[in-house]
């Protein structure tokens, strides 16, 4: 099974972690299941980034979901999320992207990274110290 190669710090339209929910929507239809771990959409008691972005763009996972398997370009479906959604100000893109790329650093989720960290067998790793760096070593990559 493949991965979502895409760093949750690349952007679409400025915006963080929004391509590689897209990458997980098109990997689930394409294969029927995503890598062990990796999950859409909602879950049960929790906030995921899935639902962030959904809630950040105005917009239904559902929907979105549904849009992006339609087809198009990333910024396609970005541009139709502005259309039914919310279109946010650079500002507001802005404290997003900074909210998300140090979510778990020092917040109310810190616990939970410690936690997945000790899961992933990498507590001993001082350099993750966020969960988009969590995510980029758990896919190879530096964070």
């Amino acid at each position: 099974m493949s991965f979502p190669l895409r760093s949750p710090n690349s952007t679409v339209g400025g915006i963080v972690v929004f391509g590689r929910i897209l990458d997980k929507i098109r990997l689930f239809s394409k294969e029927g299941k995503l890598p062990e771990g990796y999950h859409l959409g909602s879950i049960e008691g929790a906030r995921t980034f899935d639902d962030r972005v959904c809630r950040f763009l105005g917009v239904s996972f559902d929907a979105l979901s549904q849009r992006t398997l339609e087809g198009g370009s990333d910024e396609e479906v970005l541009e139709w999320c502005f259309q039914h959604g919310n279109r946010p100000t650079e500002e507001q893109v802005e404290v997003w992207n900074t909210f998300m790329r140090k979510r778990g650093w020092r917040d109310s989720a810190s616990t939970g990274l410690a936690n997945q960290k000790r899961e992933a067998g990498l507590d001993h790793r001082g350099d993750i110290q966020v969960f988009f760096d969590l995510m980029d070593v758990e896919e190879g990559r530096a964070p």
